[in-house]
């Protein structure tokens, strides 16, 4: 039996989730959620969170899985979902994958290396260097020897920039490279979509469901997750949505403002997403506008796979 496994991707407020749900009811089968915050507890609103009436209607798994201060990464995530992919194609399901975190599908899809060992020494001393001197300090460290890497990074995305240093201080060797060597072998067969909308459509989306958040309770979501002991420096909260609301709460900048910069940052966001997924030339995109239905996609998604 062919080992299938349908991915759906896309930019933020494409209408994933309505998809995911839709496509998985039809088939009888259980999604797989590859987003790095819905994976947190108690962000939901910023996160777009399926409700609890969607979880309902269809078994999500990495929904609500951690405490926003609990470390996750993307290799967890590789392991445990092809863990769960197995239990579900044991079960003569067909998974389903939905999400707009590109490493994570990546990971999924085509395996993502990390066999090289850790070295705790050399890592306290980066993290010294990072609070001492800033992360564009490790950013140049890693372009003076590994270039290439340092050019598919951000200097803020520390953690990634400090790996690819370590990698290096271990094997003498650009971590592309012994990416480049490693090859996982599996025996799925990845069937890729992906939802493209115009952009001025997909950014009228973006401006409503902002809108929505804020009507729904984003601010105060915020203000509770804070209120519990969260540090508003953890990593699950230095994202689009809940930093821009940290700053209004800090009385650095007004609400209105706050939710000028989300709409902005999150339709950057989903150019970046968009730019990432269009360098595979694996996924099948699917035409969206304002007419097409969840039915015609789910039904376009069936055929093709």
């Amino acid at each position: 039996m062919e080992r299938k496994i349908i991915v759906i991707v896309g930019p933020t407020c494409s209408g994933k989730t309505k998809i995911g749900i839709s496509l998985a009811k039809k088939l009888h089968t259980e999604i797989i959620s590859a987003d790095s915050r819905q994976i947190f507890k108690y962000l939901n609103i910023g996160t777009a969170k399926p409700t609890t009436d969607e979880l309902q209607l269809v078994k999500h798994h990495f929904i609500d899985l951690l405490e926003p201060d609990k470390e996750y990464n993307v290799s967890k995530f590789e392991t445990e979902a092809l863990k769960i992919i197995d239990e579900l194609l044991e079960r003569g399901k067909i998974p389903i994958v939905v999400g707009g975190s590109g490493l994570y599908i990546k990971a999924l899809v085509e395996g993502i290396f990390d066999s090289v060992d850790v070295d705790e020494e050399f890592r306290e001393e980066l993290k010294q260097k990072r609070e001492k001197f800033g992360n564009e300090y490790l950013y140049e460290e890693l372009k003076k020897v590994d270039p290439q890497s340092a050019s598919k990074m951000l200097p803020q995305n520390w953690k990634r920039v400090m790996r690819a240093l370590e990698v290096y201080h271990l094997t003498g060797e650009p971590i592309w490279k012994i990416q480049e060597n490693y090859e996982r072998k599996v025996d799925y067969n990845f069937v890729q979509f992906g939802l493209n909308w115009d952009r001025k459509i997909l950014y009228a989306n973006i401006e409503s469901r902002v809108d929505e958040m804020i009507e729904n309770g984003l601010v105060n979501e915020v203000k509770n997750v804070l209120a519990n002991g969260f540090s508003k420096n953890l990593n699950a909260l230095n994202t689009v949505g809940y930093k821009e609301i940290i700053s209004h709460l800090g009385n650095e900048i007004t609400l209105e403002r706050a939710i000028e910069l989300i709409k902005r940052n999150t339709r950057r966001f989903a150019k970046r997403q968009m730019t990432w997924f269009r360098k595979s030339k694996k996924i099948q995109w699917l035409a969206c506008d304002e007419n097409i239905t969840s039915e015609q996609l789910v039904s376009l998604i069936i055929k093709k796979m």
